[in-house]
């Protein structure tokens, strides 16, 4: 095969992918797919959101003090290693991305001085996080408190918020009374 034959060969090929290029192209354009009537994949921690982009009506959680009553501080403080990469938890220790935790349960929302709160915790600052508030929070923080900063995606077993809750309850001088 001369040279001359080479050149036809590869410019066959080379126009064949451009056409093929092209026409996927002009078929994108073209053809929409069809949209699904519901997920195929449904992914777990992932809220599904509602079709037209209507908030979905909030769940109600179970109250979290039964569960306090046989919570397991041990596990709490398991679970709450993930915390750790944000948060530190011994008194007297400078907050890490996230505030200090020591004292939480019983103080106020943005109980950290000298941390930087996003407005929305800022200005939730006189109220206390009671053992409700942070069952709520632990479950959704971006859904409870829209605008934190905290990027958790939550904890979704009411058993294992109430262990990192009871867990948290021991980080005081003064552990609050359990409900």
């Amino acid at each position: 095969m001369d040279s001359f034959e080479m050149n036809k060969v590869a410019a066959a090929v080379l126009s064949a992918g451009i056409i093929a290029m092209v026409v996927g192209m002009a078929g994108n354009i073209l053809v929409r797919p069809p949209e699904l009537a519901k997920k195929a994949y449904i992914v777990q921690g992932v809220e599904a959101s509602t079709a037209g982009g209507a908030p979905k009506p909030a769940e109600q959680l179970p109250p979290v003090g039964p569960l306090l009553a046989s919570a397991n501080a041990q596990h709490g403080e398991t679970l709450a290693k993930v915390c750790s990469a944000c948060h530190t938890f011994q008194k007297g220790q400078p907050p890490g991305v996230g505030p200090n935790l020591y004292n939480v349960v019983g103080g106020p929302h943005a109980h950290e001085q000298g941390y930087s709160y996003s407005p929305a915790m800022s200005a939730l600052k006189d109220q206390k996080w009671d053992y409700e508030h942070l069952n709520e929070f632990l479950v959704h923080p971006q859904q409870t408190i829209k605008g934190t900063k905290m990027t958790f995606a939550g904890l979704p077993k009411p058993q294992d918020r109430a262990d990192v809750i009871a867990y948290l309850r021991t980080l005081s001088d003064s552990p609050q009374p359990l409900p």
